[in-house]
């Protein structure tokens, strides 16, 4: 079943970012565009450079009012481990939520069960908590960053735009579209 419209559901996790933990919640997402990176494992091989490009837009990302959480089933003991002895992801500023219970992977229907880690998934969340847009490669397929970010500024100017919609390719400042029956067979 798509997540896609629906509101994220209730979770609480510990979480770790700046050198600290925190706890985290469901309720403190809302409010703020966000976007829910799911990996599976800390010290492995593609996941680290993802979480690496991530970290590069993350500046980018705050300018546009979005928060990123990288999600795994790891412990947040095992991401200030893994913070604290890679340079690619000491780099990053983003909230890291352990997910050993596999709750919020569950959630988010991205857990591969048998195995106890999560896909590889990033999902835009509006300011209401309610999924906007999916995104879920395999195992030895890694993402884009800057895919990820043309994404969730579509989906801003969409929820800023009502009766626009973004094209293939769009890209912030090109034309968007007002679907009417004048453009039916005419793109």
């Amino acid at each position: 079943m798509s997540v896609i419209n629906t509101e994220i559901k209730p979770f609480k996790a510990s979480a770790f970012k700046n050198g600290e933990f925190f706890d985290l919640t469901e309720a403190d997402v809302k409010g703020k565009w966000s976007v829910f990176f799911f990996y599976p494992a800390d010290f492995t091989f593609v996941c680290p450079t993802e979480l690496g490009d991530v970290a590069d837009h993350y500046a980018e990302l705050q300018k546009m009012g979005v928060e990123v959480y990288a999600v795994s089933t790891d412990t947040h003991f095992t991401h200030k481990a893994w913070h604290d002895s890679s340079e690619t992801i000491g780099k990053i500023q983003y909230a890291m939520i352990g997910d050993p219970t596999m709750q919020i992977s569950r959630n988010f229907e991205i857990l591969r069960e048998d195995q106890g880690l999560a896909n590889r998934g990033t999902f835009i969340i509006d300011p209401q908590g309610v999924i906007q847009a999916v995104e879920i490669t395999a195992e030895g397929i890694g993402r884009n960053a800057e895919d990820m970010v043309r994404k969730v500024k579509a989906a801003q100017y969409v929820a800023a735009h009502p009766g626009e919609v973004c094209p293939a390719k769009w890209k912030e400042g090109e034309a968007t579209l007002a679907p009417s029956l004048d453009l039916v067979g005419k793109i």
